[in-house]
């Protein structure tokens, strides 16, 4: 059976320096009602980089992403996009920004084909208004050269997107989105449902879309992942920044270390010793 140990890290080039960043967070804060959901957040995201947030359930990267996204507006706090301030009042309006969120339900059609999926909501059309038609070989012919790009090929694209594998959806997902203009892409654990060779097909389409100069936040629990891929990383505990880090100075030991909580994870191990004694 094949571990996370077994796969080799990818050898990344370092990231670009003195760039402005494409997306930036200031003391950023979310409550709802008298509830605290986030506090005092600051990241920033740098073009052609994967900024990993790492956090358990009820870290806050939900809201986070909410934020990220359009679909919730800052408490607090100050939000950029390529240096000028910016205030989304929907999701729409982020994607208008070049923000594109891929959830973790993907938001395709299991029935649909891969390349009505592709396009879902913005088929090309030819012909002259009002009577305009669906453009199908135009809308194959960007399909597959857009998943060949992301290093798939897809023998049929008239298949149901469904019967794909968990990582052949996931790279339509992102295919589609980095087509459609997405300087900023936001991957809501995306590898949280998969097996390890899926996980890592995920995890080479977020290579590919970091070096065609897009910025990857990568959302995930999984601090094996996020050391594979990332160049920075940020860990979020019950709704605030614990930690920071950049891959050059930081060990995936070391990261599992700090996600844990080191002091807890210590105890938790002296206490599985203790039962395993007995």
């Amino acid at each position: 059976m094949t571990t996370f140990d077994e796969i080799p890290e990818p050898e990344l080039p370092p990231p670009p320096e003195d760039v402005t960043p494409a997306l930036q967070l200031k003391n950023v804060g979310k409550s709802f009602g008298s509830v605290i959901a986030l506090r005092d957040i600051s990241l920033h995201v740098d073009p052609g980089t994967v900024t990993c947030v790492l956090g358990d359930n009820g870290a806050g990267k939900s809201t986070l992403i909410k934020i990220l996204s359009g679909v919730h507006q800052p408490t607090e706090g100050e939000f950029f996009v390529n240096g000028e301030p910016a205030s989304f009042s929907s999701p729409r309006d982020a994607l208008g920004a070049g923000i594109a969120t891929v959830f973790q339900d993907l938001a395709t059609v299991p029935l649909m084909s891969v390349w009505r999926n592709f396009f879902l909501g913005n088929e090309p059309r030819v012909g002259i208004a009002p009577f305009t038609f669906l453009d199908t070989r135009k809308a194959k012919k960007v399909c597959r050269e857009e998943l060949l790009a992301m290093g798939i090929d897809i023998r049929d694209l008239e298949q149901p997107v469904g019967t794909l594998s968990g990582g052949e959806r996931q790279a339509v997902a992102i295919a589609r989105a980095v087509y459609f203009g997405a300087k900023v892409l936001i991957l809501d654990e995306p590898t949280s449902a998969l097996g390890v060779r899926q996980s890592g097909v995920v995890l080479k389409y977020i290579i590919n879309a970091r070096q065609a100069g897009v910025a990857v936040v990568f959302i995930t629990h999984n601090p094996h992942h996020a050391h594979m891929v990332g160049d920075r990383f940020y860990l979020l505990n019950r709704g605030r920044m614990t930690n920071e880090f950049e891959r050059k100075t930081v060990t995936r030991e070391e990261l599992v270390k700090a996600m844990a909580g080191g002091a807890e994870l210590e105890a938790l191990a002296h206490e599985l010793e203790g039962a395993n004694v007995r």
